[in-house]
C-alpha cells in the first residue's frame, strides 16, 4: 500500500493556528463509515451520539512544558532543547537545536544557572540525551523556565499554556497534547456521565514520532517509534464489562485508540491492566479488536494518523470526508474542529 493513496489537497489557510475561546463550540462531522454519509453539527452534539452504557475512553496524559531555551555554558551560543523521554534519573533524550553544536562533554545552562545540563550521548535525527542538575524539584523548575512545544505547523504564539492540556490531563510526560480530547469541558463531560455513559481514562504519552512524516513510499516499511502506555485494572475492568453488555466503546483520540489496540491484540480482544511501550502502527488492513467507534481531529496528508482512521472506516470514505471538511473550511491539526466516526449498528 502506497503512501501517496493517503493524500489529500490540504489549502493552509485551514490550519487552525489558535484555540477557540469555548473548547465545545468547534464544529462536528459525524461520519457513517457504511453508508458514506456525512453530517454537520457543533462538538457538544457528541452527547447525542453516545447512549446510556457506552464507553468513552480518554487518554489523560499531560504535555510537559518541555521545549526549554538555554546557552552553552563555554560560549553562550542559544540552544534549543526539546525533551522526548525520560530514561533515568534526571536523565532525557532530546531533540536539540543547532544540533552542530552540542557535542558529549557539552553543558547548557537555563534560566541563568536554575537547570543545568550536561551531554552524555549522541542519538539519530539529531537527538542527544543529557544528564540535568539543578536544586529543587524537576517539575517545578521546567513549569518556571519550559515553553508548551506546540507543533511546527502552529506558527501563533499560544497566550494560554493549559489551551494545550485537556481539562482531564494528570500524568505528566507527553512531548504533544492527545488533540481530540481538547474539546471536551468539564460541564460536557459530566453531562455525558448523567446520562449513564461509563467514562475512563487510558494513559499513553504521546512522543514526536506519532508525527513524525512517512518518509518511505511503502507503508508497509513505515517504523514508529515507541510511546509507554498504562492501564489500570478499574479502566479495564469497565471496558471489558461495556462490550459484554453490548455497549460501544468509544476512542477519544488515535493515542487511545493506539493503547487499547495493542492490549486487545495480544490478549483476544479483551483488555487487560498493564503498563508498558507500544509502537503499534494501524493502516487498512487492520481488524479493529477493542474500539467500534472514534472522535478524532483532521490529520495531516499521508500522516500515520490518516492512516489509522482509514483502518476504522475505510479509506475511500475517510478521503471523501477530508475533501468535504475542505470544501466546508473546517479547521484542521491540533486546534481544530473533530470528526465521528460512529460505531457498526449505532443505536
Amino acid at each position: 500500500m502506497k503512501v501517496e493513496d493517503f493524500d489529500f489537497h490540504l489549502p493552509e489557510e485551514l490550519i487552525a493556528q489558535t484555540p477557540l475561546l469555548d473548547r465545545a463550540s468547534s464544529r462536528l462531522m459525524v461520519v457513517n463509515p457504511f453508508t458514506m454519509e456525512i453530517e454537520h453539527h457543533q462538538f457538544g452534539h457528541i452527547l447525542d451520539e453516545l447512549q446510556a452504557g457506552d464507553c468513552l475512553v480518554l487518554n489523560d496524559t499531560k504535555v510537559l512544558p518541555a521545549r526549554l531555551m538555554g546557552t552553552k555554558e563555554d560560549t553562550g551560543a542559544g540552544i534549543e532543547l526539546l525533551l522526548l523521554k525520560q530514561t533515568g534519573n534526571d536523565e532525557w533524550e532530546t531533540l536539540v537545536k543547532p544540533a552542530k553544536r552540542v557535542k558529549i562533554g557539552t553543558v547548557i545552562t537555563f534560566g541563568g544557572g536554575l537547570l543545568k545540563a550536561t551531554c552524555t550521548g549522541m542519538l539519530e535525527h539529531g537527538g542527544r540525551s543529557f544528564k540535568f542538575s539543578y536544586d529543587g524539584i524537576f517539575y517545578e523548575i521546567l513549569e518556571k523556565l519550559g515553553e508548551m512545544p506546540l507543533p511546527p505547523y502552529i506558527r501563533e504564539k499560544l497566550e494560554d499554556q493549559d489551551r494545550y492540556q485537556t481539562v482531564y490531563a494528570r500524568e505528566r510526560g507527553s512531548a504533544a497534547a492527545p488533540t481530540a480530547g481538547l474539546h471536551f469541558t468539564q460541564e460536557l463531560l459530566e453531562q455525558i456521565k448523567n446520562k449513564g455513559v461509563h467514562v475512563v481514562f487510558v494513559t499513553l504519552h504521546v512522543g514526536l514520532g506519532t508525527f513524525r512524516p512517512v518518509s518511505v513510499d511503502s507503508i508497509e516499511d513505515h517504523d514508529m517509534h515507541s510511546e509507554f502506555y498504562s492501564v489500570t485494572e478499574e479502566a479495564a475492568e469497565v471496558i471489558n464489562r461495556t462490550k459484554q453488555s453490548g455497549g460501544k466503546v468509544v476512542s477519544v483520540g488515535t493515542t487511545s485508540t493506539r493503547t487499547l489496540e495493542t492490549i486487545a491484540s495480544k490478549y483476544n480482544g479483551e483488555i487487560r491492566a498493564e503498563q508498558g511501550w507500544t509502537n503499534i502502527f494501524i493502516y487498512p488492513g487492520y481488524e479493529y479488536k477493542a474500539i467500534d467507534g472514534l472522535i478524532t481531529n483532521f490529520h495531516l496528508p499521508k500522516s500515520t494518523l490518516v492512516m489509522l482512521v482509514s483502518a476504522l472506516a475505510g479509506k475511500e470514505t475517510i478521503l471523501h470526508a477530508y475533501n468535504e471538511a475542505v470544501k466546508e473550511k473546517y479547521r484542521f491539526f491540533s486546534f481544530g474542529d473533530a470528526m465521528y466516526i460512529r460505531p457498526r449498528n449505532n443505536r
